[in-house]
């Protein structure tokens, strides 16, 4: 059984798709830092690569700034 996104990850997803939407493309790490209301970098990385394995997010690049919601 899997569980849904944890909060965490809908606050980043929420983020990101109103990044993009304002932008046209995906934030940087710090900017959803910045958006979500923590200081690190490496924890927003951890869930930027848990989201994408579950196939919340897709990228097409190796840079988060190609970041597409959805796979």
């Amino acid at each position: 059984m899997s569980a849904g996104p944890t909060e965490r990850q809908v606050q980043i997803l929420r983020a990101i798709r109103g990044w993009i939407a304002e932008h046209g493309e995906g934030p940087s790490l710090r900017q959803i830092a910045d958006l979500v209301g923590l200081s690190s970098t490496g924890s927003i990385a951890y869930q930027l690569d848990r989201m994408e394995r579950l196939g919340m997010i897709s990228r097409s690049l190796w840079c988060w700034h190609s970041v597409r919601l959805g796979s």
